[in-house]
Order: structure tokens, then C-alpha cells, then sequence
């Protein structure tokens, strides 16, 4: 496993994955974890890094949205089905002008986790948005035809081969799915930015309010159980929310993500710093050395 290239296993592609900042995150992760808690899953970009360099013995993919919880059953235990079906659904697009707007209407009454994964793949910048109502609302590319099924066959397979027998899925509430979590263990969170799950097109299917995650975290901190959480930060001159108090217990480190997505697909050119807060009981810095060198050193 540790041949393997874990950036290029990725096999839910969207905007805001956190695959590109994976190795710089995962060094922040300690020795001896036993258990690997990612609640905000996603593409489970940072479990499937931390899997790849065995950097814990077993692994909790979680989500609030239930169907890509679904889907990630499916790349795990039955990926021989997900990458046929797939195939299926990405072939019939030749030739049909409305079929990216059939599959969304199929989806957004069905809620199958097989044509999220083609919308996901086939949508603008791979950049997901969902109305009010939960409802996929993204556009077709029309400059590309999405993932294609080759790839996802070879890329499921391997995640399967990598996950299966070592990982537990949960649907449902973050809390709830951590809540076995103890100091042996560590979570890495990536939940809904305060900048970003609000207005008309928003970028997750469930939002999440800041007093929870601020509540949350002063329960970590009370039961000792170490975390990384990924929150709002600042593109540009704009900054996606204010910073958590200093009643969380938690280092703030910032992390240049490179050229915004989301301002390229907006016609603009600006910069990405994301927020990463490191809980203190990880004790990640020299305390002789001054905190902005060893920021630089860590993710230079």
C-alpha cells in the first residue's frame, strides 16, 4: 500500500476537496492513532491519505449526507457494481443534449448515489451546489464529459482494497459519530465554512451552525481526544468568517491552498489561505523556536 500514490486514488472529484493539502495536514497527525475519525468525510480525502501511510488501525468515515454515505458503502464493498452502473450512466450522454439535466431530475427525486457520482464528476469545476430544499442545482461542463468509467473502476478497486475490513461508516450527526472517540485516537475535521453554506446556491447539502462546532470542540478538549479541524480562512482580501474564541483550546495555523477555484470559475485571479486549527494537546511546535518559522517550516 505504501507504493501507492494516495493523491491519484481519489474517486469523488469535487471543488473544495482538501486531496491537494492531504500531506500537509497528515503530518500533523501523531504516532499510535488506533482510531481515525473524518466526520465531514466528503471525499474523505485526508482518511484516504492517512490509509495509504497507515497511520492508524481503523477508520470512521462519517456524513450528514446520507447518500454519500451510500456512496462511499458502495466504492468500499461493492465496487464492481458502482463502476458498471457508472459506465452506464456516463455512456448514455453521447448523443443526448439533456441528459446531465435528466440524471439531475432522476437524482434530485431518486437520491441515487451512483448518479451523484456522475453529477459530481460532470458538474461545472466539479464545484456541487444545493438549494434550500437539498436539491442538486449544478450545471453541466460542457467543456468535458466528466470522470471516465476507466477511471473509476481502477480508481474505486484500489480504495476498496485499501478501506475494506478497516473502516466503519456512519450516517448522521458529527457528534454522534465521535463520540466513542477517545485520547488514543484522533479526528479531522472538515465541516461547513461560515463563508460558504449560505445564499441561494450553497456548496453543502447540510449546514452547520458555529455555536455547535465551537460546543463541540470544548467537548473534545475536555476528553483529551486530539483533532485537526479545516475552518474558513481567506481568499483574496475576502475573509470567510470570524476566528473560533480562544476558549477552544486549539493552535491556529494557516495553510497556503494555492489559486482559488471558486474565483477562476468567477472569471477572477486570487489567492487561498485556509484556517487549520490544531488542538494544543498535540503539542506540534518548539516553543524555542518563534511560531511563525515553524508555520513556514511545516508548510512551506
Amino acid at each position: 500500500m505504501r507504493s501507492m500514490n494516495p493523491l491519484s486514488i481519489q474517486p469523488i472529484p469535487y471543488q473544495g476537496s482538501k486531496r491537494s493539502l492531504a500531506p500537509r495536514i497528515c503530518q500533523l497527525i501523531p504516532k499510535g492513532i488506533e482510531t481515525f475519525y473524518e466526520p465531514f468525510a466528503g471525499s474523505a480525502a485526508i482518511t484516504i491519505y492517512a490509509a495509504t501511510h497507515n497511520q492508524a488501525e481503523k477508520f470512521v468515515i462519517g456524513d450528514s449526507f446520507g447518500i454519500l454515505v451510500d456512496l462511499w458503502e458502495m466504492i468500499i464493498e461493492r465496487p464492481g457494481e458502482l463502476s458498471e452502473r457508472y459506465s452506464e450512466i456516463w455512456q448514455a450522454q453521447h448523443g443526448n443534449p439533456h441528459h446531465f439535466n435528466e440524471v439531475r431530475s432522476a437524482y434530485n427525486n431518486q437520491a441515487d448515489p451512483v448518479q451523484l457520482l456522475y453529477l459530481v464528476a460532470r458538474c461545472v469545476k466539479n464545484a456541487v451546489r444545493f438549494n434550500k430544499h437539498g436539491h442538486f442545482t449544478q450545471s453541466a461542463d460542457k467543456r468535458r464529459t466528466g470522470m471516465k468509467p476507466d477511471k473509476v473502476e481502477r480508481t474505486v478497486h484500489t480504495v476498496s482494497k485499501l478501506l475494506k475490513g478497516r473502516v466503519e461508516l456512519y450516517k448522521g450527526d458529527f457528534e454522534a459519530c465521535i463520540n466513542n472517540a477517545r485520547p488514543s485516537d484522533f479526528i479531522y475535521m472538515d465541516p461547513p465554512y461560515q463563508g460558504t453554506s449560505s445564499g441561494p446556491d450553497k456548496r453543502y447539502a447540510a449546514q452547520l451552525e458555529r455555536d455547535t462546532l465551537i460546543e463541540a470542540l470544548h467537548r473534545l478538549d475536555t476528553r483529551n481526544v486530539p483533532y485537526v479541524l479545516s475552518y474558513d480562512g481567506r481568499t483574496g482580501d475576502k475573509v470567510y468568517g470570524d476566528p473560533l474564541p480562544k476558549s477552544v483550546n486549539a493552535h491556529l495555523l494557516e495553510i497556503p491552498a494555492g489559486r482559488s477555484s471558486q474565483a477562476t470559475l468567477n472569471g477572477g485571479d486570487a489567492l487561498t489561505v485556509e484556517s487549520l486549527y490544531v488542538s494544543h494537546g498535540l503539542e506540534i511546535f518548539d516553543m524555542t523556536v518563534p511560531r511563525e518559522e515553524q508555520q513556514i517550516r511545516l508548510f512551506a
